[in-house]
């Protein structure tokens, strides 16, 4: 397994949870790193990326200010740190890794969040 997603559970809104993701193979400086995120019945959306190096992030419009991704290459390990969760955030989440301008080609398990009101 390449990368390897933990940290999920139930939460109540306006709680806070850390997801992490563990990568391990081969990972360059060139690399992307991005957690999607797939609520039941809806398509897997963008949540946040960071560059390997870890200077450069983005986020969707809709975790703006709440989520934090972060990267300590050292462990090998991207967190997302989720505060001030809401009902809409349940989904389960994925990691990934790509080529920065290329899309994403290695996937983790994904994560199951749920956000109670």
């Amino acid at each position: 397994v390449q990368l390897q997603a933990s940290g999920g559970g139930s939460v109540q809104a306006g709680g806070s949870l850390r997801l992490s993701c563990s990568a391990s193979g081969r990972t360059f400086s060139r690399n992307v790193m991005a957690w999607f995120r797939q609520a039941p019945g809806k398509e897997r959306e963008f949540v946040a990326s960071i560059a390997w190096s870890g200077g450069s992030t983005h986020y969707s419009d809709s975790v703006k200010g709440r989520f934090t991704i972060s990267i300590d290459s050292a462990r090998n390990t991207v967190y997302l740190q989720m505060n001030s969760v809401k009902p809409e955030d349940t989904a389960v989440y994925y990691c990934a890794r790509g080529i920065s301008g290329s899309g994403y080609y290695d996937w983790g398990q994904g994560t199951e969040v749920t956000v109670s009101s």
